[in-house]
């Protein structure tokens, strides 16, 4: 039983950290872009940061509405909408409303989700997976996504771009930094 089960609570914890992670870094990208920003195209075939935002947000209403007891490919769906750009600047607003729901969804479930869980099949169209692989399947494809962000963004704001790790140059200084402040603990 993985109940009392360490490894398990650590897990949990794990996934929360990780989710957390990721969409700090999509939210801080996010941020720095315009609304027009949100919606350029780099190429045709490519993703706006807006497309990437609307498929976040119907794979995650998807996946983690009633995550233990339903499919995860919700019948009503629209994934293939989810990739079809916006026509208008309007959309912006209403999509960074959907992404907070749509997040909120998933960080409910981690804190009603058990350690014996993590055990149970759910099902991704009709496919059985433990719990246990279907989080760490969506904590991958939201690291893929959120790499996408960073890196539209990181292009469209050219200089103007606001780090969100530890500036070039200053890696030293940071670790240093770092283990000063451990020390003085």
């Amino acid at each position: 039983m993985l109940d009392s089960d360490p490894l398990a609570q650590a897990l949990l914890a794990s996934f929360r950290h990780s989710f957390t992670g990721y969409k700090s870094l999509s939210d801080r990208a996010l941020a720095q872009l315009t609304p027009a920003e949100w919606l350029f195209c780099p190429a045709p075939g490519a993703n706006s940061a807006a497309v990437i935002v609307q498929h976040m947000t119907g794979n995650l209403r998807s996946r983690f509405t009633d995550f233990l007891t339903s499919d995860g490919e919700k019948p009503d769906r629209q994934r293939d909408w989810e990739f079809e750009e916006p026509a208008d600047l309007a959309v912006v607003p209403e999509l960074q409303q959907q992404w907070e729901a749509a997040w909120q969804i998933l960080f409910t479930l981690l804190d009603t989700l058990q350690p014996d869980d993590l055990l149970r099949t759910v099902t991704i169209r009709g496919e059985g997976h433990t719990a246990l692989a279907a989080l760490q399947r969506q904590v991958a494809h939201y690291a893929y996504h959120a790499g996408q962000l960073v890196q539209l963004a990181k292009h469209l704001r050219g200089h103007a771009w606001q780090t969100l790790s530890i500036p070039r140059g200053q890696s030293e200084q940071f670790t240093h930094n770092l283990k000063r402040s451990a020390n003085n603990s």
